[in-house]
């Protein structure tokens, strides 16, 4: 590697340490992320003059089809299915280690038949790395897909339990170990590493079925780390800084954010991966609660809203269903334009992935200082005079607080209780992913305002412009 290699890619580095740190805030993550993409380009440009590649004309056929795919995906997913695109690109890179791990072995082997092993000058941490890179990426892969088809609807979403299932997945990792063992001990056993690409296959599947859909923030989270820890395997493999730096970058960072959304749900990242909890509630489905609740109409929420001088906005997955962050953000403005106070309140696993609020109302152009996260603002519902629910339920469910039978008890919540009055909008009285139904909506000073969330408030900003 000569001098203006090593530079470009401590330039590279550098830029990604920046991109993350600026992508930690609302108010900086657009230019963190341009910083970030600066950076990849860089890298790729100069990996590819270094190693003086003489015929581009597949790499350029590669760049201009994922090129093509990425604005398509870009344009056209919805804020719903941006969960989905996630995991489906946390598998590509994935894939990615997985295919460039595999294909430097084949050049490193010497052989084209691989019947035998003639490069002796391969390292043990060369031969090691390459089983890792197999093992994470090929599980990043198959498991980012598994929770991508979960969160689409292709697969059931509900955790899928079968007897055994944690001795099996410990019995398929601790075989994985022993094949790659035998494989660093004599690299010329080829067929090892196919039987740990197979192996992994089978244990991307089984990892994740076993988690429930509403529990994907935290899975796309942790595939996330994986294909970040992937790549930094397969970095040591080709023997390139600037993807062990930037794996590493990746990987640790998601395993900090999976740490933030297990704490945010009370729940470990054992709990999460093996208790078999999170699953999903249809709308319109019923439930066994036989308590009344306190019906109002949207003329109601309007005439409420309209004399309240603070208002605190709860979003959750209900409004990025229903598309309402456009006409959210238009009766934000208004109430604010008549002298209320307007702010919104974040929980750090609202939606289903990390940040899914957070972008929802940046598409809808809402500025950034607006957005609080929960810790910022929950001591300011008790002097709230609105309390306005869109689409959450568990993360603002008093039980967390008051029933140590549940299980979200121990959860950290939203304190819209506090509020003088609650206002819910939502399609039902349908528990959220923890099966426990919401008190909260059986409060007296709670205005349940049923319907669909972008029907809701588009009529209450109409009435409001009368």
């Amino acid at each position: 590697m000569n001098v203006i290699t090593a530079l470009a890619y401590l330039l590279a580095s550098v830029l990604f340490i920046v991109s993350l740190k600026m992508l930690s805030s609302p108010k900086t993550a657009r230019q963190g992320n341009l910083l970030g993409a600066l950076a990849m380009l860089i890298a790729i440009v100069v990996t590819l003059l270094d190693q003086r590649i003489l015929d581009f004309t597949y790499i350029l056929i590669g760049l201009l089809i994922g090129s093509a795919l990425g604005l398509i995906m870009a344009k056209n997913v919805q804020m719903t299915g941006m969960p989905q695109m996630v995991g489906v690109l946390n598998g590509f890179g994935g894939g990615a280690s997985t295919l460039v791990a595999f294909s430097e072995y084949l050049r490193l082997s010497g052989d084209t038949s691989l019947t035998v092993w003639t490069n002796t000058s391969v390292t043990m941490d060369v031969l090691i790395t390459i089983v890792l890179s197999l093992l994470i990426g090929t599980v990043t892969f198959v498991g980012s897909m598994v929770a991508s088809s979960k969160l689409q609807g292709i697969m059931k979403s509900a955790p899928i339990l079968y007897p055994m299932q944690k001795q099996t997945n410990t019995a398929m990792l601790l075989a994985v170990i022993v094949m790659g063992v035998f494989f660093v001990l004599d690299p010329s056993k080829w067929f090892l590493l196919v039987l740990i690409i197979g192996v992994s296959i089978i244990l991307g599947v089984t990892s994740v079925i076993p988690i429930g859909g509403a529990d994907m923030p935290v899975v796309i989270s942790l595939m996330n780390s994986y294909s970040g820890l992937a790549g930094a395997m397969t970095g040591f493999v080709i023997s390139n800084n600037v993807l062990i730096i930037a794996g590493t970058l990746v990987g640790t960072s998601g395993i900090i954010l999976t740490k933030i959304m297990c704490k945010a749900m009370n729940r470990s990242l054992a709990n999460v991966l093996f208790a078999g909890v999170g699953a999903d509630y249809a709308a319109g489905t019923t439930t066994s609660e036989t308590r009344t609740v306190i019906r109002y109409t949207p003329d109601d929420a309007a005439y409420m809203l309209e004399n309240a001088q603070s208002v605190i906005i709860v979003p959750g997955y209900g409004l990025a269903v229903a598309q309402a962050q456009h006409v959210l953000q238009e009766l934000a403005s208004m109430l604010a334009s008549q002298g209320a106070l307007v702010r919104y309140a974040i929980h750090p696993v609202a939606g289903r992935m990390p940040g899914h609020m957070n972008v929802l109302l940046a598409e809808a152009n809402e500025p950034y200082d607006l957005l609080m996260e929960m810790d910022q603002i929950n001591d300011d519902f008790q002097n709230t005079d609105v309390a306005l629910v869109i689409g959450a339920n568990d993360v603002v469910n008093p039980a967390a607080r008051t029933k140590k039978e549940s299980p979200l008890y121990g959860m950290p919540i939203l304190n819209v209780d506090q509020a003088r009055t609650v206002m819910v909008v939502k399609r039902s009285l349908n528990p959220g992913f923890a099966g426990e139904d919401n008190d909260l909506f059986y409060d007296k000073k709670t205005m349940m305002v049923f319907g669909d969330a972008k029907t809701v408030v588009t009529g209450i900003v109409q009435l409001l412009k009368k």
